[in-house]
């Protein structure tokens, strides 16, 4: 059975509080960034994460590498320190979120480019329309 890791880091990215959520499964990482505006307390990230993890838009997954946590309860203590000073996100959920946008941005266009194409069809018929209303010989 695979192993699925799934991490949530909170900073302060001006002027709001931001999550990523991180999701790392057969060796691949996606990611997906949510806007808490004010600084959200713990129990407030607690619920968000029941009542909004199944929506989340996570992006297209990016080939990671996965590396083994030891067992020491020390060790593990120092790598969480360590990661809380670090400040912000890790490049691969970076990129893994740049993916995302890169994604959502051709949908909108191709939504975009759809609704611009009927909305001049529409015209053109209604042009046609017209004009054959005018030599109907009224």
């Amino acid at each position: 059975m695979d192993e699925a890791i799934g991490r949530l880091t909170v900073f302060f990215e001006e002027p709001f509080w931001v999550g990523v959520f991180e999701s790392i499964s057969e060796g691949r990482l996606s990611a997906c960034k949510v806007i808490f505006g004010a600084e959200p307390k713990d129990y407030e990230v607690n619920r968000f994460i029941l009542e909004n993890y199944g929506r989340l838009k996570f992006s297209p997954a990016v080939k990671t590498e996965v590396k083994k946590s030891s067992g020491n309860p020390k060790r593990i203590q120092r790598e969480v320190k360590k990661q809380l000073q670090d400040t912000g996100i890790g490049t691969k959920s970076q990129q893994a979120l740049q993916l995302q946008r890169e994604e959502m941005k051709t949908e909108r266009k191709q939504i975009s480019k759809e609704q611009r194409d009927a909305e001049k069809e529409r015209m053109f018929d209604l042009k046609q329309q017209k004009r054959k209303e005018k030599h109907r010989g009224r």
